[in-house]
C-alpha cells in the first residue's frame, strides 16, 4: 500500500479526467461499465481482454459509439501495458479476478502505474452533480454476501428510500452512481478481488493524503457509512497467495468507516479485523450473534411461544436496559437455518446504522424469498429429500447446509481453490451416509474423506476407470451430474437427504455454480419423471 494516494487530483465528476490515459482490463460487465464511464469523462481508454465472444464483440462496437476506439482481444495483449499515442498509461482500472501476479499487473507495478477497482473509481467520482449523494453500506465475507446485500436492499426500500444492491452482486457500482436521479443508499457487495484493488489508507492517513482530502472535501479512499464482514474462512487462497493475503484484503473494508463496523460475534477473525481497522473518530464496533445479544449487539432472543425474536441492542439510546424488536425468525420462512438468520441480522445491523426503522426491517424479512441454488428444495419422493446448494463453492459454505440435515447422501467436488477439507469432514462426518464425487479431479476431497470418515462409502474422486467413475470426471458437466444423481438414487434410503453442496468451484465442468445447480435440478426432474 502506498503512503500517498494514487492520482490525488482525481476526485469528483469535475476533476481533470479528460485525456487521462487508462487501460481497462476485461470486457465483462464490470469492464464495460468502467470503459463506458471513463469515455463519458473524456479519458483516453484502451480495453484489453484475453478472450473474445459474440457478446464481447458487440460490447466493443457499442463502446466505439461512445468514444472507446481501441478494444484489443487476445492473450498477446496481456503481457505488458500498451503505450498510447499521447504517452504511457497513467491508470489501470481492472475487472475483479485479475490476479496481482498477472504479467500486466506486474508490469503496472514495476512502472508505478496505479491499479484501481471499479469500486475505487466509483468512490472517487461520487454522485453526479445535481443527483442525490448516497450512503454507502458495504459488506463482504466468504459466504452469505448476496443473501445479505439483497436483504439490506429490501430493508432500505421498505423504509421508503431509493436504494439498490450493486457491486459484486451483478449491477456494477459505476452504473448505480451514474443514475441521473441518484440513490439515497447503495447496498454494496464487495469481493476480496475488488477490495484488493481498492485503496485503503485508513482514517489516519499520511500528510499528503490528508492534504488532498482537505482540498477535495471528501476522502479519496472508500469511507462508507457502515461496513460489515460476515465471516472469514479459507477461500481463493490460490488468488491471494495465502490466507493472510485473503484476510488482509477482506479487512480493508473496515478502514475509514464512519458510523459502524459490523462483525460476526461467532467469528473472532472478523472482530480482530475491526480492532485493527483505522476508522473515522466516533465509529462504533457492533456485532451480530445468533445468541442472546449483549449491549452493542444485534441478536436472537428465545420467546415463550417458541418463535425467536430478532432484536437490536446497539442502535438505541437506552441499549443497556432495552432492546428493539426487529422481527421474528419465522418471518424468514417456516425453515430458517442458522446461517440465514445470521445474514438477516448482519443486514439489519447495516440498515440500523443507516437509520432504518424496525418496522421496515421486519417487512423486508417477511418479503424475503430465498435465492436459487442456496439450500433449495428440488424434490421429495419415497421419503427422500433432494436439495440443491450449488452455491456452496467452498467448505465454509457447504458446512452451513451439511449441518442443517442428517443422514446425507452428499454430492460434492470440483475445483478446490487450494482449500483444506479436513476441518469440514471432521465436523460433518457423522451426518454422511454416502458420498458421490464429481469434478475432473476431486482426489483431495476423497483423501480427506478417507482419513476422517473412513466408514462412509465414496464413489468417484479416485483413479478408477469404470464407466461411472469416468462419467463423474467428465468435462461434460450435464453428463457428470446425471451420473451423480443416478448413483445417489441407488444409494439413498427413506429418510435420507440427497444434498448437492460441492464445497468447490464449478469451472472444471460447468460455466458457473448456477449452471451446475440447474444441471442437478434437471437430472432430478428427469429421474422423478422416469419413476412415475
Amino acid at each position: 500500500m502506498s503512503e500517498s494516494p494514487s492520482l490525488p487530483h482525481l476526485s469528483g465528476w469535475d476533476a481533470d479526467w479528460a485525456g487521462l490515459r487508462v487501460v481497462v482490463t476485461g470486457l465483462g460487465v464490470t469492464g464495460f461499465s468502467a470503459a463506458d464511464t471513463l469515455a463519458e469523462l473524456g479519458a483516453e481508454v484502451i480495453v484489453l481482454d484475453g478472450a473474445t465472444s459474440e457478446k464481447k464483440r458487440m460490447d466493443a462496437e457499442t463502446l466505439k459509439i461512445v468514444g472507446v476506439k481501441d478494444v484489443r482481444f487476445g492473450t498477446e495483449h496481456l503481457e505488458q501495458l500498451p503505450t498510447f499515442d499521447a504517452g504511457p498509461c497513467q491508470l489501470v482500472v481492472t475487472s475483479p479476478g485479475w490476479r496481482p501476479d498477472a504479467p500486466l499487473m506486474r508490469d503496472a507495478a514495476s512502472r508505478g502505474v496505479p491499479v484501481w477497482s471499479d469500486i475505487q473509481l466509483a468512490w472517487r467520482l461520487g454522485a453526479r452533480p445535481g443527483a442525490k449523494t448516497p450512503q454507502w453500506l458495504v459488506l463482504t465475507g466468504t459466504n452469505g454476501k448476496t443473501t445479505t446485500v439483497t436483504l439490506l436492499e429490501a430493508m432500505l426500500q421498505a423504509d421508503g428510500r431509493r436504494a439498490v444492491a450493486c457491486g459484486n452482486i451483478g449491477l456494477p457500482v459505476l452504473d448505480a452512481i451514474r443514475d441521473p436521479e441518484g440513490y439515497d443508499a447503495l447496498a454494496v457487495e464487495l469481493s476480496s478481488f475488488q477490495l484488493h484493488w481498492t485503496e485503503a489508507h485508513g482514517a489516519e492517513a499520511s500528510g499528503a493524503q490528508r492534504s488532498a482530502e482537505t482540498e477535495q472535501g471528501r476522502s479519496l479512499d472508500l469511507s462508507p457509512t457502515a461496513s460489515a464482514v460476515l465471516n472469514i474462512a479459507h477461500d481463493h487462497v490460490d488468488w491471494h497467495g495465502d490466507f493472510g493475503g485473503y484476510w488482509a484484503d477482506k479487512a480493508k473494508i473496515f478502514h475509514s468507516t464512519r458510523v459502524a463496523c459490523i462483525y460476526n460475534a461467532a467469528d473472532p477473525e472478523t472482530e480482530k479485523m475491526v480492532r485493527e481497522a483505522d476508522v473515522v473518530e466516533g465509529c462504533r464496533a457492533v456485532s451480530f450473534t445468533t445468541d442472546t445479544p449483549a449491549v452493542s449487539q444485534i441478536g436472537l432472543v428465545r420467546s415463550d411461544d417458541g418463535d425467536d425474536l430478532l432484536v437490536d441492542r446497539a442502535f438505541l439510546d437506552d441499549r443497556r436496559h432495552q432492546a428493539l424488536e426487529l422481527g421474528l425468525r419465522s418471518d424468514l420462512g417456516p425453515v430458517a437455518p442458522k446461517h440465514l438468520v445470521a445474514n438477516a441480522l448482519a443486514a439489519a445491523a447495516l440498515a440500523r446504522a443507516a437509520g432504518v426503522e424496525p418496522e421496515a426491517i421486519r417487512q423486508a424479512l417477511r418479503d424475503h424469498t430465498p435465492g436459487d441454488h442456496r439450500i433449495q428444495p428440488v424434490a421429495k419422493a419415497a421419503d427422500v429429500l433432494w436439495i440443491n446448494d450449488s452455491k456452496a463453492t467452498n467448505p465454509h459454505a457447504a458446512e452451513a447446509s451439511l449441518s442443517s440435515f442428517s443422514d446425507i447422501v452428499w454430492i460434492a467436488g470440483g475445483l478446490p481453490k487450494g482449500v483444506d477439507y479436513d476441518p469440514l469432514i471432521q465436523q460433518i462426518a457423522s451426518r454422511l451416509r454416502y458420498v458421490i464425487l464429481i469434478g475432473t479431479d476431486s482426489s483431495q476431497l476423497r483423501s480427506s474423506l478417507e482419513r476422517h470418515a473412513p466408514q462412509v462409502p465414496v464413489l468417484g474422486g479416485g483413479a478408477g476407470e469404470d464407466e461411472t467413475q469416468a462419467q463423474l470426471r467428465s468435462t461434460d458437466g450435464a453428463a457428470a451430474m446425471r451420473a451423480a444423481v443416478s448413483a445417489a438414487n441407488r444409494s439413498a434410503e427413506p429418510g435420507h437427504t440427497v444434498l448437492l453442496a460441492p464445497a468447490a468451484a464449478s469451472m472444471d465442468q460447468f460455466r458457473s455454480y448456477a449452471e451446475r445447480g440447474q444441471a442437478f435440478i434437471d437430472a432430478v426432474a428427469a429421474l422423478m419423471e422416469n419413476q412415475t
